[in-house]
């Protein structure tokens, strides 16, 4: 019988002068919305992958300053695709405009909550909206809550 496990993503909360890092990119689904995000790789710590993936989905640099969430979400299209949504808030700078981006990804977008609000019919998943709510609501967590123990 086959293991079943969540596929382990992380995200990143991004927000300067009131609009917020979002990725538009091509999907099976169609053009949909997301934060920078993609899914932890062999060995490596959720705060490296957040760092990995912004820098190849955005072209910046991200620091990572707190903890937003932990976001489980299950696909209403099926019962065996769950994720686990690690999401962090931080900075982005040393945009390399001459970077190519990863495979899908149209381009980055500096949008306001209104317009992310507006625009939920074409984000990746529920969880898009969720972070920016609980950023708003003024959630954080340190990041010394997260361990990671070299093995």
């Amino acid at each position: 019988m086959p293991v079943w496990k969540p596929n382990t993503t992380v995200a990143a909360i991004v927000e300067q002068a009131g609009k917020f890092l979002l990725v538009e990119e091509e999907t099976a689904e169609g053009l949909r919305l997301n934060q920078p995000a993609g899914h932890l790789e062999h060995g490596e710590s959720l705060l490296a992958a957040v760092v990995r993936e912004t820098r190849e989905e955005t072209a910046f640099r991200f620091t990572p300053e707190a903890l937003l969430g932990i976001y489980q979400w299950r696909r209403a299209d099926t019962q065996d695709i769950t994720y686990l949504r690690f999401a962090f808030i931080g900075q982005v700078d040393d945009h390399d405009a001459t970077q190519r981006l990863d495979a899908g990804i149209l381009r980055h977008l500096w949008l306001s909550a209104d317009e992310i609000r507006a625009s939920r019919d074409l984000h990746r998943s529920p969880q898009v909206w969720r972070c920016v709510e609980d950023y708003l609501a003024g959630q954080r967590f340190p990041l010394a809550a997260i361990t990671h123990l070299a093995f």
